[in-house]
């Protein structure tokens, strides 16, 4: 007996386990996949506008393909690097040496329950 499927496009190809060789973790995976899709609809968007600020689709896309599976399939075919920026909700900052010229802030001055000096530097 045999069956004529259709190959499974969108979420199932490609694979999660090939695109979770890609990245750190399957979160990474969520939020990377869907900045690069909201990339993507930005580009259709202003594509009528003429304004070409997101850069489109960097693999061939079929009619009425939804934004994520293009996204998916570009980070699956190593079209994107995901890179971590100090904005990013995932980016630990390295650690440091603390140095002698380091700056420390009170508590107090974070939440605004102090009032600082102004000092003027230069009395003239």
């Amino acid at each position: 007996m045999s069956r004529t499927a259709a190959t499974p496009e969108g979420i199932t190809n490609p694979p999660i386990d090939e695109l979770l060789d890609k990245v750190d973790n399957k979160y990474s995976l969520v939020i990377f996949g869907a900045k690069r899709a909201r990339q993507i609809n930005a580009y259709y968007s202003q594509l009528a506008e003429g304004l070409l600020e997101y850069v489109g689709p960097l693999v061939e896309t079929h009619v009425q393909e939804k934004a994520l599976s293009v996204a998916l399939r570009e980070i699956n075919e190593d079209l994107l690097d995901l890179q971590y920026t100090p904005a990013s909700p995932g980016y630990v900052e390295p650690a440091a040496a603390p140095s002698s010229s380091a700056i420390t802030i009170d508590d107090d001055l974070i939440l605004g329950t102090s009032n600082p000096e102004i000092v003027d530097a230069d009395p003239a």
